[in-house]
């Protein structure tokens, strides 16, 4: 299902043993655009320690209960590796928490999620492949490439001949974990309007100067299907959108890669 992340924020996160706490913030991998990490805020619970959930723990979402369900205990989250939410998460952040988890990683394989190409692939415990991976990571010591999706929201988005409007929000996909279009308001530029772009379309992003080039004219861009928050994304909008572009939809990209990676495992 394709959902703004909006309405996940405040989403109760539960675990196999009671409640962590409540969904505040995503983190994305500005590579390839996958949710790595949703920021949970525990309350009183741990004394106000925000704590990353992966969605390699995620089982199920409720949408009518507003509710996430991850198959981990409150003392696994309790003794989890301390990471400071309000600074960049590092590569050697990741390998401790993954490593703890017993999760591979998804920065060493072919698909979204490394080996697999959902993150609920990578949910069976690997702990000799992760102690492996940690001494790996410790001599690289690859730089991570997350960022919090609300500071990167007001980004400006830059057009092909010039700036269009303002990123207003993340469509994401709750299987995948994959943001699939950010949420352009072009109020800036004509009143009223709300449009997608798929992050495929992006040709760089200006992290100093805070603007997002995306590889499409003002005209294709405002001529564009309306996106209404109140209204589901359907498949039809989706084709809808994507014929406007004249760009291949995601899809056919990932059919691809989904027999290859079932023919793997045969």
């Amino acid at each position: 299902m394709l959902t703004n992340t909006m309405h996940l924020k405040g989403f109760v996160i539960r675990a196999t043993d009671g409640e962590l706490g409540t969904v505040d913030e995503f983190y994305f991998d500005d590579e390839t655009w996958a949710i790595r990490y949703l920021t949970v805020d525990t309350g009183g619970w741990l004394g106000g320690r925000r704590v990353l959930i992966s969605p390699i723990s995620i089982i199920n979402t409720d949408w009518q209960a507003k509710r996430l369900d991850v198959a981990l205990t409150k003392t696994q989250v309790e003794h989890s590796p301390d990471i400071n939410t309000h600074e960049p998460v590092s590569r050697q952040h990741e390998t401790a928490y993954l490593g703890y988890y017993g999760y591979p990683n998804y920065w060493g394989g072919p698909y979204l999620w490394g080996p697999a190409f959902y993150p609920a692939g990578l949910a069976v415990p690997a702990t000799a492949y992760t102690e492996a991976l940690a001494d790996r990571v410790r001599r690289e010591s690859a730089d991570s490439h997350l960022r919090s999706a609300e500071a990167v929201t007001g980004y400006y988005i830059e057009a092909s001949d010039g700036e269009i409007g303002h990123l207003d929000g993340f469509i994401v996909d709750d299987e995948a974990w994959a943001i699939r279009y950010i949420e352009v308001a072009t109020r800036n530029w004509w009143p009223g309007k709300r449009v997608l772009v798929s992050p495929a379309w992006i040709e760089r992003v200006s992290w100093a100067d805070s603007k997002v080039y995306v590889g499409l004219s003002r005209e294709a861009i405002q001529e564009g299907p309306e996106y209404a928050d109140s209204t589901p994304i359907t498949r039809e909008y989706e084709n809808r959108l994507y014929f406007h572009y004249g760009r291949p939809p995601y899809w056919l990209h990932e059919t691809e890669h989904k027999s290859a990676y079932s023919l793997s495992d045969a």
